[in-house]
């Protein structure tokens, strides 16, 4: 992705492409997030102009409707902006909810403090999904003639957090799990405290911020998926519980 003229060989004579940014490392004191998106969304675009793939489908994110405040999530929107604007190809942007499996990164607190404590979560409704169905749907569009450009939400599941706690907690032996609100700075300090990039880590909580507040997910609501996707928490969990015991 960081070879444009790579990108755009391997595009060549491909009747649909399918592209993402993957995340950055965020625990690399020099990243810019903003500047890793932008990089690759400019190469994917020269890529497909070069190669004339005419048909894209572009793993974005939920939130990505939002101008400002959204903190990582800019980066996606900053790639929907740059390939939206190519004129003569016709692009569906997925819009996934929050992976099953970065609920993993709160395994050491589970450990450690018996809880999950976030900016978000708690009792307001968080909205899951699982790249088993992401893959389906991507699949799916890949093969669907279509004109212009589209958005196309992804989810799984709709629940709290003290709800996903819960079943987290039932399947690793701790029925009593609790999912907490913290301050925004002291997520913020613990990211930092971790050796996570400054500059991530403030992007990283203002974006959970935007969930809390409920801007990240207004458009999902909107345009809300007919059906959600068939891998529910429940079945994450067993997952969930086997990593738990291995560590």
């Amino acid at each position: 992705m960081e070879d444009a003229d790579f990108l755009a060989s391997a595009f060549s004579g491909a009747d649909a492409i399918y592209t993402m940014v993957p995340p950055a490392n965020y625990f690399d004191p020099n990243v810019d997030p903003m500047a890793y998106c932008l990089r690759i969304g400019n190469n994917y675009a020269g890529a497909i102009k070069k190669s004339g793939v005419r048909r894209v489908v572009h793993l974005s994110s939920i939130g990505a409707h939002l101008e400002k405040n959204s903190g990582l999530i800019l980066g996606h929107r900053a790639v929907e902006l740059i390939l939206g604007k190519m004129s003569g190809i016709s692009i569906t942007f997925l819009r996934p909810a929050g992976f099953y499996y970065n609920l993993y990164s709160f395994l050491p607190m589970i450990k450690r403090e018996s809880r999950i404590a976030a900016v978000y979560g708690a009792d307001e409704m968080l909205i899951w999904v699982s790249p088993v169905d992401i893959a389906a749907v991507a699949a799916e569009e890949l093969q669907t003639p279509h004109a212009g450009n589209k958005i196309r939400y992804i989810a799984n599941d709709e629940l709290t957090g003290n709800e996903t706690a819960r079943i987290l907690g039932e399947a690793i032996g701790k029925p009593d799990l609790k999912w907490i609100l913290i301050p925004g700075e002291q997520m913020n300090n613990g990211l930092v405290a971790a050796g996570m990039n400054p500059v991530a880590a403030a992007g990283l909580v203002e974006m959970f911020a935007s969930q809390h507040a409920g801007a990240l997910t207004e458009d999902y609501y909107r345009h809300r998926p007919l059906v959600l996707g068939k891998v529910k928490l429940r079945d994450f969990a067993k997952e969930f519980a086997a990593t738990y015991k291995q560590g």
